[in-house]
């Protein structure tokens, strides 16, 4: 699922940053923007040798949050990412890796590719 129920702060231990990279039909969902930053932390009460690590799902939490125009069009009302929507963590697909629990390294780049389809 792309919802995370636990709540994420920036400054956390095990932070990670992130560039979201959006495809121009997303990009007037945030005021033009093709490129957003976002820094999912790591679970609160954890320490440093014991933070967790920012997944996938982490991000798509903070979009949820912060973007949820964005969101509604990467993920569905069941919270699965659409069918028709690709993510690829620094040129691989989620789906080839561990889908939404892809453990994120640091400075990781998120392409949001929509899938043409038609007759």
């Amino acid at each position: 699922m792309c919802s995370v129920s636990a709540q994420l702060r920036p400054d956390a231990p095990g932070r990670t940053d992130v560039e979201l990279l959006l495809p121009a039909a997303l990009a007037d969902v945030v005021d033009g923007r093709r490129l957003l930053s976002l820094r999912p932390g790591a679970e609160p009460g954890r320490r440093d040798a014991g933070a967790a690590e920012s997944t996938v799902a982490d991000v798509l939490a903070l979009l949820q949050a912060d973007y949820p125009g964005v969101y509604r069009r990467v993920c569905d009302e069941t919270g699965n990412l659409r069918r028709y929507v690709n993510l690829y963590l620094d040129g691989e697909d989620i789906r080839d890796l561990d889908g939404m629990s892809t453990v994120l390294p640091d400075r990781a780049e998120l392409l949001v590719l929509q899938s043409i389809a038609g007759g």
